[in-house]
């Protein structure tokens, strides 16, 4: 399955005769999955449909999803009542009809006093016309989804390819951190017994038992193979999750504190130039993969 983002757009227009719509959907990073809609009056009903919609293709993120109408709010045209029409003709007809036996001529009724007769053209409310054309527009909710699902996972391809990168330099990293180490302790042992002799007092009066135990414990406190055994396994972790996909923000996201635990543990360990140095490039590459996990789906 495919890395997601959190971050997409999609759009969707379509037509039923001369009303037009606009559908929008933008989404970004969020901790959950928080859904905003803005519907036209008219079409709040199709709010239960939409929510469900979208929960069953996303998981996180703050999404917003709107739709415009071309034309604005308000009468939207005249539309002829042919029923009231045809009443209007007939009344006018049976009219003329009684004017003539009476030996009346009328003249002709006009189209435009035809149309100026009370309820043969009415003003036809938008919100009517999107009551009547509601199918149709609910229709391009699936298409505008699926767009925005498919730009989502477009953009955690390229998250997958960066975050791959970044794992990569960790993993130099993680090994130049343990060359170090080992070049470090092969180094360190005269001058931890040089600095143990000017704790305990003159050489010649230091205790060997004693002497042994303070190396060990120096050795100890400045050991970080289990630090680096532990970088290693969040990098194959992580490694593994990004070759899962799907929605594995949230463990990404935890394992970018454990990597960063295990960095700080190893700076404060290191004593030595060359190791805090490495030290420091790692919570760096960690920091920026950290930036890239937060918009992961």
């Amino acid at each position: 399955m495919a890395l997601s983002s959190m971050t997409g757009f999609s759009a969707v227009t379509g037509r039923s005769g001369t009303l037009e719509w606009h559908w929008e959907a933008r989404s970004v990073n969020g901790r959950g999955l928080d859904l905003r809609l803005r519907l036209p009056e008219g079409l709040e009903r199709l709010e239960p449909e939409i929510r469900a919609a979208a929960q069953a293709r996303l998981n996180r993120g703050s999404v917003q999803i709107g739709l415009r109408i071309a034309g604005g709010e308000g009468a939207a045209g005249l539309e002829l009542n042919r029923e009231t029409l045809a009443r209007v003709l007939a009344s006018a007809a049976e009219v003329a009809r009684a004017a003539e036996a009476e030996g009346l001529r009328l003249a002709p009724i006009s189209a435009g006093e035809i149309l100026a007769t009370r309820g043969v053209v009415e003003g036809v409310r938008l919100a009517d016309r999107l009551a009547d054309a509601a199918e149709a527009i609910a229709a391009d909710i699936d298409p505008l989804l699926a767009s925005l699902v498919a730009h989502r996972r477009s953009e955690g391809t390229a998250l997958a390819r960066v975050l791959a990168e970044q794992l990569d330099r960790l993993e130099g990293l993680t090994a130049a951190a343990a060359e170090t180490a080992e070049a470090r302790a092969a180094r360190s042992g005269e001058v931890l017994r040089a600095r143990v002799a000017a704790l305990l007092g003159a050489q010649d009066r230091v205790d060997a038992d004693r002497l042994a135990q303070e190396l060990a414990l120096l050795a100890v406190k400045s050991d970080v193979t289990e630090e680096l055994d532990r970088l290693r396994a969040h990098i194959a972790a992580t490694r593994a999750l990004l070759a899962e996909g799907g929605p594995v923000g949230r463990k990404l996201d935890f394992l970018m504190q454990e990597f960063n635990r295990e960095a700080n543990t190893l700076c404060s360990k290191a004593q030595d130039p060359a190791l805090t140095a490495i030290g420091l490039d790692l919570k760096l590459v960690i920091d920026q993969m950290r930036e890239q996990c937060q918009n992961v789906e």
